[in-house]
């Protein structure tokens, strides 16, 4: 993995959530200079790091890590949560499809949108994502 290029992707992450250095490291419970050191390609995060970060991060750890070189697909293109949550709206509104797009009692996670996108994709035969 490219520790320079993987740092770059990070804040690039980060920056679009619109948070400082010290709001993601404070909400990922990690250290400011922790997380500084993994931007500037200095640090090669663990993968326990790498899961408190992806939530923060509006990711899937399971990207983060294809990403960070844990799997054999480095290269794997990380759909971010304003594309998931976009795609959602549209499964959500389409008038012929009401299959487990809500849950009574609590909100539905970005992994679970995600999955519902995939059936909905499978299903349908639309792509969305």
């Amino acid at each position: 993995m490219d520790l320079k290029r993987f740092g770059e992707f990070m804040r690039d992450l980060r920056q679009k959530q619109r948070l400082s250095l010290r709001k993601a490291a404070d909400q990922a419970a990690i250290s400011v200079t922790y997380l500084w050191q993994i931007e500037k390609g200095e640090r090669n995060p663990s993968a326990d790091i790498l899961k408190k970060l992806a939530p923060v991060y509006g990711v899937t750890i399971q990207d983060l890590l294809k990403v960070a070189g844990y799997f054999e697909e480095p290269s794997a293109e990380v759909i971010d949560s304003e594309r998931i949550e976009a795609a959602f709206k549209l499964v959500e509104t389409d008038k012929e499809y009401k299959f487990g797009t809500y849950m009574r009692g609590g909100e539905l996670t970005l992994e679970a949108k995600k999955y519902i996108i995939e059936v909905y994709q499978k299903t349908t035969g639309r792509k969305l994502l």
